[in-house]
């Protein structure tokens, strides 16, 4: 069975210098039908406006991954480590730090394992456009683990084409490794490009695709939408159109 979540279903918010598109309920959005999918909690599509960004603020037990679209996304955190993710309760467009710890562009994917607590923010590093990122949180698998992150670079000519693993639990096939029963994949695909995966129907799947158009199983989705995938055997992704696609393996809780 498939599912389509379309782009213009989603909740929205905006607050000036910040607008989202939640795909699941996430703060002031809130919808009994949309309370994420399987151990997927949270898919938050932001565009932060140049120089603003998230000020300090906390999560803890908590899967967050940072998947930058265009622009650079600058962070600091209480660990003296790189830290990414989206922003919490509390962001308030701050004016940036001096001295953000790293940056996060297009290519590069975090993660960021909240475990016992982390207190962190994040801003535009760019002065003159947005910052355009999507914020995913997974259910972890254990809480109170001590607070980690992990980030690689995953340069768009592996990408297009083809399905390439960028997080799992263990770290497989290069990927970077959280403390969750899943795995996302990144794919860029346009015209005859064509991507199949096989599906373990006793899991769930959840397709989003972040900019362009393409085909899932037949199934026509532009930028924006999504699909949820149960009891599917096989995933094809196929006719796109500048398309960028994240691809979820999921436990069902």
């Amino acid at each position: 069975m498939i599912t389509v979540r379309p782009s213009s279903e989603r909740g929205r918010s905006s607050t000036g210098w910040l607008h989202s598109a939640h795909s699941f309920s996430f703060g002031d959005y809130f919808d009994l039908r949309h309370q994420g999918h399987g151990n997927l909690l949270v898919l938050n599509d932001d565009t932060v406006a140049p120089g603003k960004g998230f000020g300090t603020h906390g999560h803890r037990d908590m899967e967050i991954v940072s998947y930058v679209l265009d622009g650079a996304l600058a962070h600091q955190d209480n660990l003296h480590e790189r830290a990414g993710g989206p922003g919490a309760s509390g962001a308030r467009g701050d004016t940036p730090p001096t001295a953000p710890t790293g940056i996060l562009r297009p290519g590069d994917v975090q993660r960021m394992s909240a475990g016992w607590g982390v207190r962190h923010s994040e801003f535009n590093a760019l002065p003159d456009q947005p910052t355009h990122f999507l914020q995913i949180w997974i259910k972890p698998l254990f809480t109170g683990i001590r607070p980690s992150y992990a980030q690689k670079h995953f340069p768009p000519a592996d990408r297009r084409g083809r399905l390439v693993r960028i997080a799992s639990r263990r770290g497989e096939d290069g990927s970077v490794s959280m403390n969750a029963d899943a795995s996302i994949w990144s794919g860029l695909l346009d015209g005859s490009e064509t991507a199949t995966q096989v599906l373990n129907p006793e899991r769930l799947a959840y397709v989003h695709v972040a900019r362009g158009a393409l085909q899932v199983n037949g199934i026509a989705l532009s930028g924006g939408d999504g699909a949820l995938l149960d009891g599917e055997t096989t995933l094809t992704l196929h006719d796109g159109h500048d398309a960028e696609v994240l691809v979820f393996d999921l436990a069902r809780r």
